[in-house]
């Protein structure tokens, strides 16, 4: 079981979800804590993806889906019919599977959303957050000199770094990663790692990942799904040492998944 003194910034309680008839999360409780890394493991299909775009309410965007439960985030329930899901999803940036930068120029697409959204003006303030988000992502001394080009015309590796300066640059308090690596080869992947442990301290980040390996490496907290249910969740070291379910225990020795 957690003990610890870490200060918890999503309290996940009783959460289920329905895509239509069928229930795809049952009764999902947790604390996800500040400035950790938390991994979602677990086969495919068990609800991982599912739970985390929970977290930024971007279920809501799939007609059939029916949510119940509460996720709060600084006191307050993200579903509660007064919250705005646009001002969730700024609060709480989502870095995807396959690298997806905008058909824009490098610059353009860190400053695209902190432009629209009024948190800079153009000119000297917008420069200077793409600078930042770009050095932040461990991007900047690769494009500084070509800011003007496509993000597309970036390696795999180097679009995914540009998809995370993008989501820094909306100043959001958590990431989500669905599998933010498993596009891209090792060198990248050790690249997106290294940054990740960097970033946990100033966001929360929240990680689907299929390679036990990248979690134990990367995270603090390990959370384990199987079939929509939340099996087991605690310290990544207690997590692959010793698991206290079987479930949890026969997934990650590779007896089934």
């Amino acid at each position: 079981m957690i003990t610890n003194e870490n200060k918890s910034k999503i309290d996940v309680r009783n959460l289920n979800l329905f895509y239509g008839s069928n229930q795809a999360l049952y009764d999902i409780t947790a604390n996800l804590y500040e400035n950790k890394i938390t991994a979602l493991i677990g086969p495919s299909g068990c609800g991982k993806s599912t739970f985390l775009r929970c977290i930024n309410r971007m279920n809501d965007l799939i007609p059939v889906v029916k949510i119940d439960g509460s996720i709060i985030i600084d006191n307050k329930n993200i579903y509660d019919k007064d919250v705005d899901e646009v001002s969730v999803r700024k609060k709480i940036g989502m870095v995807f599977q396959q690298p997806n930068p905008f058909p824009k120029s490098i610059y353009d697409n860190v400053a695209y959303a902190p432009l629209k959204h009024g948190i800079v003006k153009k000119g000297k303030e917008c420069d200077e957050l793409v600078e930042t988000s770009l050095i932040k992502s461990g991007l900047w001394n690769e494009v500084k000199d070509k800011l003007t080009q496509p993000g597309t015309s970036l390696s795999g590796g180097q679009q995914q770094r540009l998809c995370i300066a993008r989501t820094i640059a909306v100043r959001p308090e958590v990431i989500l990663m669905d599998e933010p690596t498993s596009a891209l080869d090792p060198i990248s992947t050790e690249k997106i790692e290294a940054l990740m442990l960097e970033l946990k301290q100033d966001y929360t980040i929240i990680t689907v990942t299929h390679n036990m390996q990248q979690a134990a490496r990367v995270a603090d907290y390990t959370a384990f799904f199987h079939l929509g249910k939340l099996i087991e969740y605690d310290e990544t070291e207690t997590i692959f040492v010793n698991p206290h379910n079987k479930k949890t225990e026969d997934y990650i020795t590779g007896r089934f998944g």
